[in-house]
This record gives structure tokens, C-alpha cells and sequence, in this order.
């Protein structure tokens, strides 16, 4: 008999409802098709237009679904016009990582033929790491709470051990995954200023400590400032890179500008009970309603759940299902068949969907 996963799905703002919904009607032919698992979704409201007409950004009743549900789904948020009193966007992203202490930020860069690139790349090197982020404290630790007088601001950046130690032993399986699937050499990076900060020092203390454990898996560090530098010269070195939150919104950016913008971008939260799954890009309101927004990275962050469920629940036709989708995404962005205006083509959002289930249908 199949499982059933119950799936909550925030849709968004701005762009968010329009990449939302193909991706879940793709996510329901998928799992309809298939005998060992099904997918219930049930929608949940949250976000900055829910803030502007209720003054809630992330109800209870929307948090509870989530803390119920198997899996999270969800779109673009915030609007850059609905803030809070403080200046502040709404963010009930960020609120959801920290009620659900999703510690590990999971940002997959790759470069597939076809895809366009800043980057000139000559075609031999495989473009192909992910950057894991800390996602609940470091220099987010205090967001909203920071001090601020006439003549100074200040925040403070957390680094616990708790935290630093689960951060780093999902680093390091994922590398063990990758290596024993062939995406990566089994390398795991720490990236720091140790140099300067004593708090990154700690930091890269726990790293080593976590690397020692794992002498099948190679480790090393690299600052910050170099790792960007490297990213952009020879991104094809990394394998799994690690960092604090700050370090690693930053980076996550850079990656997607690699990858040829935010619309490849997809992105997972991920903590010991619960996992969001979410692009990475904003909710762009100054083309929502236009058909035009790219859903690559909100159906590649599908993928990512797919994947991610059946490793957790040992479902391997779920796994397949969510690497056949990430590979039907490739080839639609490839052969040019669902190029949205980002990437240089003029598809709608729904011809981009339906070019990547057309795809699918080619790995069946």
C-alpha cells in the first residue's frame, strides 16, 4: 500500500502563487503515477499580503500545519513595500527555520550543457557543489532585535556548539551521499574568517573535530573572501562547502549568479524532524501576474523534496521520481524547449512547466 505524505504548501507572494501552482499540479502527476507513495497538499496562508490584511505574517494555525505536516513546500515571500514597524521585510521564511530549527541551508550550484553562464566556461569542468548554510543563528541570530540608538547599531552573531556540531555531520553525509553517487569526490569545505573572528575560530574548531570522524572523507577551510574569489575562477574545486548564515546568504547569491540567475536556484531548509523547501529568489511583485516568471527553481526545490523524502523514508522510487525531475529540468533548460526571458528565450511560466513534464516523460 502506498504512503502518503502530507504536504504543506505556503504559496507566496508576489510571483509566488504562479510558480506554485505548476509545480504542484507536476508533483501531483508524478506521484499519481506512481504505486508506492502519494502526496496530499494542503495550502497554508502566510506572508506579507496575509500581514497587510490580517497583521499576521505567519499564523499558528499555518505554523501548526507545518509542524504536522511531512514536508513544507513553499514560494517566494515578502513584498519590499509591507514591512514591519521596524523597518524589517516580512519573512515568515526565516520565522518557520527557527520554530522548526531547520539548522542546514542546502543550496545546490550546478551548471548543466546549454545553460547560459557569466562564467566562460570552456566545457570540461563539471559545475556541481552545494553550499550548506547555518540557518538559524550567526549574524541572523538577533534580526529584529538588534540595537539601535541615535549614534550606533549593533547585532550580535551566535555561533553555539550544538548547532555548529549538527551542522556539521549533515555536511558531512551529504558529502558521503554525493561521493557514493558519483556528484562529488566525498570533500567537505568550512568556510570562515578565522583569521580575524574568534568566534569563526570556534567555528572551524568544531569543523575539525567533526572531520577527524570521517577518515574516508577528505576536509579542508577556506576564508570567505577566497572562497567567493574561487567560485567565480574555479568553481568546479568544491564538492560541499559549509558556513555561518550571513556567509552563507551571501554566497547562495553568488552561486545562483554562477548558475545564470535566481531562477535556477532552488534550496531546502533542513532540521532533524522537519524540512522546507523553497527558491531561492524573491517574490518579484513587479512582473507577478504577467506569466512570466520562471518556475525552474521552485519545481528544482520540488526535486529536492522528492529526494529528500524518499532518502528519509528509504522510498527509492521517490528518490528516483525527484532526480528524474531535476534531469527533466536540465534538459528542458538544454535543448531550449522551456527558456523563460531570463535565460534568453520567451516562454510563459506554464510552457517552462510544461516543457520540464515533457521532459519527464523521457525518464520514465
Amino acid at each position: 500500500m502506498a504512503k502518503t505524505f502530507e504536504i504543506a504548501v505556503f504559496e507566496g507572494d508576489g510571483i509566488g502563487p504562479e510558480i506554485t501552482a505548476p509545480t504542484v499540479d507536476i508533483l501531483a502527476q508524478i506521484s499519481g503515477a506512481n504505486a508506492d507513495y502519494a502526496l496530499n497538499f494542503t495550502y497554508a496562508p502566510a506572508g506579507a499580503a496575509h500581514y497587510a490584511k490580517t497583521g499576521v505574517a505567519l499564523p499558528q494555525e499555518s505554523l501548526k500545519l507545518a509542524r504536522q505536516s511531512d514536508a513544507i513546500l513553499l514560494s517566494a515571500m515578502g513584498l519590499p513595500a509591507v514591512r514591519y514597524e521596524d523597518g524589517t521585510e516580512i519573512s515568515p521564511q526565516i520565522d518557520l527555520r527557527r520554530e522548526l530549527d531547520l539548522f542546514a541551508g542546502v543550496r545546490p550550484v550546478r551548471i548543466v550543457p546549454g545553460q547560459r553562464s557569466p562564467l566562460k566556461l570552456d566545457g570540461g569542468q563539471a559545475i556541481d557543489f552545494v553550499l550548506i548554510r547555518e540557518s538559524t543563528e550567526g549574524l541572523f541570530y538577533s534580526q529584529g532585535r538588534g540595537d539601535v540608538s541615535v549614534d550606533e547599531a549593533r547585532e550580535t552573531l551566535v555561533i553555539t556548539r550544538a548547532t555548529s556540531e549538527k551542522l556539521f555531520r549533515f555536511a558531512f553525509e551529504l558529502a558521503r551521499q554525493r561521493k557514493v553517487a558519483g556528484s562529488g569526490p566525498g570533500k567537505v569545505t568550512c568556510v570562515d574568517k578565522a583569521n580575524v573572528f574568534r568566534a569563526f575560530a570556534f567555528f572551524r574548531e568544531i569543523f575539525d573535530a567533526e572531520a577527524k570522524r570521517h577518515p574516508d572523507l577528505s576536509a579542508d577551510h577556506a576564508y570567505v573572501d577566497a572562497t567567493a574569489l574561487w567560485m567565480v575562477e574555479r568553481p568546479w574545486v568544491f564538492d560541499v562547502l559549509v558556513t555561518e548564515n550571513m556567509f552563507g546568504d551571501i554566497l547562495s547569491d553568488l552561486g545562483a549568479g554562477i548558475m545564470g540567475g535566481l531562477g535556477l536556484a532552488p534550496s531546502a531548509d533542513i532540521g532533524e524532524h522537519h524540512a522546507v523547501f523553497q527558491p531561492c529568489h524573491g517574490s518579484a511583485p513587479d512582473i507577478a501576474g504577467r506569466g512570466v516568471a520562471n518556475p525552474f527553481a521552485m519545481i528544482l526545490s520540488a526535486a529536492m523534496m522528492l529526494e529528500w523524502l524518499g532518502t528519509r523514508h528509504e522510498i527509492a522510487a521517490m528518490s528516483k521520481d525527484g532526480a528524474a525531475l531535476r534531469f527533466a529540468v536540465d534538459r528542458a533548460i538544454s535543448d531550449g524547449s522551456g527558456t523563460t526571458r531570463d535565460l534568453g528565450g520567451n516562454c510563459s511560466t506554464q510552457d517552462a512547466a510544461t516543457a520540464a513534464l515533457e521532459a519527464l516523460a523521457a525518464f520514465a
